[in-house]
C-alpha cells in the first residue's frame, strides 16, 4: 500500500470518528425561565437544562395539578376537602408525607403550629368566604389539636368528625421541593424554584454565582414585593417567609386581625414581629417553621427557639420586628 493512499484512509477514519462523536454527542444545555401561575399564585423556575422551555413547563403543570387534587382546600373535589367533609378517610403519599411532617413542628412548638386550625381560620374570614365576626371560640376549640387526630394504615381516624384540616401552611413549600426533585430526575442540577416566595436553590445563577433571594420590607398591604429589606444568598437549600403584612383585615373596633391564629387560644396572633424568614434544607421544613416562629410571635418564644433549631438543625433565620416606626432585625450570624 503506498504512503498516499494510506493517508488517505487515515484521513478518511478521522472524518467517521469526528462526525460519530458529534452526533453521539450530549445536547447542549441552557437556562431557560417559565412563568406561570400554580395552587393559586406565581411560579417561577430558572433553570440550566437541556430540555426545552416548554418540556420544564409541562413537568411543572402536572405537579400543579396532582397538588391541587390532594391537598387544596379551595378545590371541593380534592381529596383534602373530602376528608374534611368525612367523604372518606383514604389519605395518598402527599397527605401523609406533609401531616406527619406537620407533627413534628407540632411538638417543636408546643402546639403553636397546627394543621387541625382550619374551623379557626374559616371562623376568623380567611378561609373560602370573608368574616369579619368573632367566631365562638370555645365552640371551635373542642375540635382544634393535632393530638385529635392520627394515621392508621393510611388512613385519617379523626377524635371529632369537626376536625378539619389546612395544609396551607406547609403544601405550597412541598410543592417546590417536589417540583425541584423534578428537574434533578430531569438531569438538572442549577436551578431555582420560586412559587409565592417559597424557594429552592440547587448550584449556580446563569453568570455562575450564588442565588440571590430578597426578603421583603413588611410593610402593612405590600402586595407590588418591590421593596426588599434583606438580600441573602443561597446555594443548595430552601427559604420560606411567612409575615402579617398582607392578609389582615381591620375590624369595626379598629383591632388588627391577622391570617396566623393561634391555634392555643383561638385568638388571631398580635405581636411586633411582622415577618419569619426561614433556611433549611427543604421548603417544607421552612415552610412550616415561618409559619410556626410567625405563631409564637414576640413574646412566645420564637427567636429563642429559632436559636435552638440553628444550633440543632442547622437552620438559618431572619425575623423583622415593629420597633416604633422602624424594624428591629434577628437573625442568623451570617446575614448581619
Amino acid at each position: 500500500m503506498t504512503f498516499s493512499k494510506l493517508n488517505r484512509l487515515l484521513t478518511a477514519a478521522i472524518l467517521v470518528a469526528m462526525l460519530f462523536i458529534v452526533g453521539c454527542s450530549s445536547p447542549k444545555s441552557e437556562y431557560v425561565t417559565v412563568e406561570g401561575v400554580t395552587l393559586g399564585t406565581f411560579v417561577m423556575v430558572k433553570c440550566n437544562t437541556t430540555h426545552t422551555e416548554a418540556e420544564v413547563e409541562q413537568r411543572i403543570m402536572a405537579i400543579d395539578s396532582e397538588m391541587k387534587a390532594s391537598m387544596s382546600i379551595f378545590d371541593e373535589s380534592s381529596l383534602l376537602s373530602r376528608i374534611n367533609r368525612n367523604e372518606c378517610d383514604q389519605l395518598d403519599k402527599h397527605l401523609i408525607y406533609n401531616i406527619e411532617l406537620a407533627e413534628r413542628f407540632y411538638t417543636l412548638s408546643g402546639g403553636a403550629y397546627d394543621i387541625t386550625v382550619k374551623p379557626l381560620t374559616d371562623g376568623w374570614g380567611f378561609g373560602r368566604e370573608e368574616s369579619t365576626e368573632v367566631p365562638n371560640i370555645d365552640s371551635i376549640l373542642q375540635f382544634v389539636g393535632y393530638d385529635r387526630i392520627a394515621i392508621v394504615d393510611d388512613r385519617l381516624v379523626k377524635e371529632d368528625s369537626r376536625v378539619q384540616i389546612d395544609l396551607n401552611s406547609i403544601a405550597k413549600g412541598y410543592t417546590v421541593d417536589v417540583v425541584g426533585e423534578a428537574l434533578e430526575d430531569m438531569g438538572v442540577v442549577d436551578y431555582i424554584v420560586n412559587i409565592g416566595g417559597e424557594i429552592r436553590c440547587r448550584g449556580r445563577n446563569a453568570e455562575g454565582k450564588l442565588w440571590s433571594i430578597g426578603i421583603e420590607t413588611p410593610y402593612d398591604g405590600n402586595m407590588a414585593m418591590d421593596s426588599i429589606e434583606k438580600i441573602i444568598t443561597i446555594e443548595n437549600g430552601a427559604l420560606a417567609t411567612s409575615g402579617n403584612y398582607r392578609r389582615f383585615y381591620i375590624d369595626e373596633n379598629g383591632k388588627k386581625i391577622t391570617h396566623t391564629i393561634d391555634p392555643r387560644s383561638g385568638y388571631s396572633v398580635s405581636s411586633t414581629l411582622l415577618s419569619a424568614t426561614v433556611v433549611a434544607p427543604t421548603c417544607a421544613e421552612a415552610d412550616a417553621a415561618a409559619t410556626m416562629f410567625m405563631a409564637l410571635g414576640s413574646e412566645g418564644g420564637a427567636v429563642e427557639l429559632a436559636q435552638e433549631c440553628e444550633r440543632t438543625l442547622g437552620w438559618k433565620y431572619y425575623f423583622i420586628f415593629a420597633d416604633g416606626e422602624d424594624y428591629k432585625i434577628e437573625c442568623s450570624k451570617e446575614y448581619r
